[in-house]
């Protein structure tokens, strides 16, 4: 019988999801219904659970949006004249 791939996936409570990202539990809600983490509800009555992989990822997608800006921000401000020998160095004394 084929396994299922989500069995292996640990599931989070809200409140646990929200304390790995460093948010609230609504927020935490608001990124699922965004599709930004995975979540589905289970039970009777119906509860939140959030995979644990898709907190992982949102969280090196975050990383790795940051760790690109950053490196937008160093390439605009090295990008002046003076540096790339096109424009006029002044005399800084």
């Amino acid at each position: 019988m084929p396994e299922n791939p989500t069995s292996r996936s640990r599931m989070l409570a809200p409140a646990e999801a929200a304390e790995l990202l460093g948010v609230s539990v609504a927020e935490v809600l608001e990124l699922v219904h965004a599709a930004q983490l995975r979540g589905v509800r289970v039970g009777s009555p119906a509860r939140w659970r959030i995979e644990a992989g898709s907190v992982e990822r949102y969280l090196d997608d975050r990383v790795e949006e940051a760790r690109r800006m950053a490196l937008w921000r160093q390439s605009n401000e090295a990008s002046f004249p003076e540096l790339w020998g096109t424009g006029v160095i002044r005399d800084s004394d």
